[in-house]
């Protein structure tokens, strides 16, 4: 699903409001999360994920069209964790639970 999909998507389910207000709307969702992720911050949506930053530090590599090495530089990459919720979701089954389970001993 591309943005303006989500935007028809929520115009369709919202005919009420107006198609520029849902794209504002979005826009301002979006920029706040990269807002953050870019002071380094992460944001949590409920029942969905977390979205975090993690560092890479420098590397040695190479350039493959020449074989000739190089220095990596450090880099940071956005992270997408997916909620308990989300992952029950797409896998169609119940998670098992943060207790762990301990079978009852055979008497």
């Amino acid at each position: 699903m591309v943005r303006s999909e989500l935007v028809q998507r929520i115009s369709d389910d919202n005919p009420h409001l107006l198609r520029r207000d849902i794209e504002g709307v979005l826009n301002t969702i979006f920029a706040e999360i990269t807002e953050t992720l870019a002071q380094g911050g992460r944001v949590e949506l409920r029942g969905f994920g977390v979205f975090s930053v993690t560092r890479r530090d420098p590397r040695p590599g190479h350039n493959p069209k020449t074989g000739a090495p190089l220095q990596i530089d450090e880099t940071h990459v956005p992270k997408f964790r997916a909620s308990k919720k989300l992952l029950e979701r797409l896998n169609g089954v119940t998670l098992a639970s943060s207790t762990p389970h301990i079978p009852e001993s055979p008497t």
